[in-house]
């Protein structure tokens, strides 16, 4: 089987050691992901649901980096430091994979790594 790692252009430097995505085999493998640019600074504020369109804008560019888009996605795990927002990000989230439905996980957790931020997602995207 196969293995190469993604760095992607314009994401921020990982705070720990880690890559943006790892292709194994037929799999994308991307990681934890959180509403930050490039230079690692928090977007959206305290506005979980603006927080979570960065955080599907930073997915995309790894996906694209691949090869892959959303419908390619078969399973997101959702991190949230407040699970009462669910209601407020799955519009977005319907916005993001239209007809597609991944297999999905969502976590309450009491922080992030990054401060303030309030979600983190985290797919398995299966590479055409």
């Amino acid at each position: 089987m196969s293995r190469k790692e993604y760095r992607v252009e314009g994401q921020a430097e990982p705070i720990s050691h880690f890559t943006d995505a790892v292709r194994a085999g037929e799999l994308l493998y991307v990681s934890g992901i959180v509403a930050v640019d490039g230079d690692g600074s928090l977007v959206g504020g305290a506005d979980v649901v603006a927080q979570t369109r960065q955080v599907f804008e930073n997915m995309r560019a790894v996906l694209d980096a691949a090869g892959c888009g959303f419908h390619d996605v078969v399973k997101v795990t959702v991190f949230l430091t407040d699970i009462d927002d669910r209601p407020l990000i799955n519009p977005v989230r319907q916005e993001v994979f239209g007809a597609t439905r991944p297999a999905s996980t969502l976590v309450e957790v009491p922080r992030l790594a990054v401060e303030g931020a309030k979600v983190e997602i985290e797919c398995v995207a299966l590479v055409p």
